[in-house]
């Protein structure tokens, strides 16, 4: 079993930044994937971005030139730098480690709040 906890939300002003940390920590299973989604209030979880253990990364086109994510295979940690931050990116952010995007775990998720 993997323990998964997310850090780093807040308030910000639109145009503003903010780093999401989140930490994997466990015994005797292989973390390929690390990603981060979000859900909105009234909307469906959404995939925001993955990193696999080969560092390898892709993105939601609405993050894209904005939205990095980066990874430490050492300490099983990751980060989502959010910079240019708008309304539309107000949500619950979750971090999510595991094998694949199926078997997996996920994080309590954190509150992230752009104000216009």
């Amino acid at each position: 079993q993997v323990r998964v906890v997310e850090s780093g939300g807040g308030l910000v002003q639109t145009g503003g930044s903010l780093r999401l940390s989140c930490a994997a920590s466990g015994s005797g299973v292989s973390i390929n994937v690390m990603a981060w989604y979000r859900q909105a209030p009234g909307k469906q979880r959404e995939l925001v971005a993955t990193i696999t253990s080969d560092g390898t990364t892709n993105y939601v086109d609405s993050v894209k030139g904005r939205f990095t994510i980066s990874r430490d295979n050492a300490k099983n940690t990751m980060y989502l730098q959010m910079n240019s931050l708008k309304p539309e990116d107000t949500a619950v952010y979750y971090c999510y480690a595991g094998r694949d995007l199926i078997r997996g775990n996920w994080g309590q998720g954190t509150q992230v709040t752009v104000s216009s």
